[in-house]
């Protein structure tokens, strides 16, 4: 005879077990794109309103509060390109490899499309005028999602082992700079150094976000995802080991402080900017120690959140589930916003309609337009909270839909 809590814990665990393996969605995945999606949007408030000439890592001039402000944010993009590559084999469930091939590169074509005309003209800088271009995260995304097209008809594990060598091996590359490169020098600088790639009289695009990396993150979340068939137990022990042996290289290759990062961490004035400067690795593009930073802690909380999601996390699922709607929805608001404050500070909005140049992007600010750290945060609690009912409403309208169109949203 089976006791009776014995019997409801088992019942438990296979009904967890069944949820992720048949269900159309995991709610881990959408949970943790959830919670990164929440954090993303402090940092765009910061841009907004923080002073776009102050940087937070900037050793010489950051204090801790706006360190970590901007420190925290970090993990969104890995996890972004990450669960991109998860999303997309869970999505064999649903299609055959090839359907799912030509849906990755139309995705991919339209949030290429998305970044550089709906993003940066209704939501970044409410102008047409194209004098200043930055080819941000949808660009690199939509990307990666191409690039995830040509490999999905292969194994899992050679898709994940062709990701972990790229972002291993990646700062190799490092020494190699445009100019090096002659005619090549652009298309250089838009698979592994954040550079202008067109800089002529009156237009400047700058590639803010090189592919190589991002490539390489993707077709490993492709690679793990596997692991979400697998029985629950189980895959909780991996992602917790893969989280902490992740997080273990990243100090590893950090304190050795000879390759991963193009920029060693370095003595400072205090054994606290020194933990900063530890802290500090690059993003642009990311190096090998910035995505084992970022990528250990994203493991470790797949494995946390691969339960039952309770009634107080709701919400971030909620909006985990529609991710491209939030972030397109958060830039225009946050745009807004700062056009209403500016108007009701100033009694005129015109900065906010101008292009900045690539030093104070994305707004030119009025005179004494920063506002302190409080303020940001409030502006960016507010801010989360007001968009969540249009994200409840849109993902009851995606939940209700069969439309094939609706998943390119």
């Amino acid at each position: 005879m089976i006791p009776d809590d014995t019997l409801s814990a088992h019942l438990t665990t296979k009904a967890e077990e069944l949820t992720v393996t048949r269900g159309q969605r995991v709610e881990s995945v959408d949970l943790l794109r959830g919670l990164v999606m929440v954090v993303m949007a402090l940092d765009h408030v910061r841009d907004f309103f923080g002073g776009t000439g102050v940087s937070p890592t900037n050793m010489a001039t950051t204090t801790v509060p706006l360190f970590f402000t901007r420190w925290i944010t970090h993990v969104c993009a890995p996890v972004f390109f990450l669960l991109t590559g998860t999303g997309a084999y869970l999505a064999m469930r649903r299609r055959s490899p090839g359907d799912l091939a030509t849906f990755l590169w139309t995705r991919g074509a339209w949030l290429i499309f998305l970044d550089v005309v709906v993003v940066r003209c209704l939501a970044l800088q409410f102008n047409v005028d194209y004098r200043v271009t930055v080819l941000n995260v949808l660009w690199a995304l939509g990307w990666s999602m191409i690039g995830l097209s040509s490999l999905v008809r292969l194994r899992p594990s050679s898709v994940a082992a062709f990701g972990v060598v790229m972002i291993a091996v990646h700062n190799l590359l490092d020494p190699i700079r445009p100019p090096m490169l002659g005619w090549f020098a652009p298309g250089w600088s838009i698979l592994h150094v954040q550079a202008v790639v067109v800089n002529i009289p009156g237009h400047v695009v700058l590639a803010a976000y090189p592919l190589i990396p991002w490539v390489a993150v993707t077709a490993l979340g492709f690679g793990l995802a596997p692991v979400f068939d697998w029985p629950i137990e189980r895959r909780r022990r991996l992602l917790l080991r893969v989280g902490i042996a992740v997080t273990a290289a990243f100090a590893v290759v950090r304190i050795v402080n000879v390759y991963g990062d193009p920029v060693p961490w370095a003595v400072q004035r205090s054994a606290v900017m020194t933990g900063l400067s530890f802290l500090n690795a690059t993003k642009y593009p990311p190096s090998l120690v910035f995505l084992l930073m970022t990528l250990g802690p994203a493991f470790i909380l797949l494995r946390a959140f691969d339960r039952p999601v309770s009634g107080s996390l709701r919400p971030v699922l909620t909006i985990g589930r529609v991710p491209l709607f939030y972030f397109v929805a958060h830039l225009a608001a946050i745009h807004g916003l700062a056009v209403l404050i500016c108007w009701l500070r100033y009694g005129a909005v015109h900065w906010m309609f101008e292009s900045p140049d690539l030093s104070r992007f994305p707004i030119t600010e009025p005179p004494g337009w920063p506002l302190g750290l409080p303020a940001v945060y409030a502006i960016w609690i507010s801010l989360v909270l007001a968009l969540y009912p249009l994200c409840r409403w849109y993902a009851a309208v995606k939940a209700r839909s069969r439309s094939r169109w609706l998943s390119y949203l």
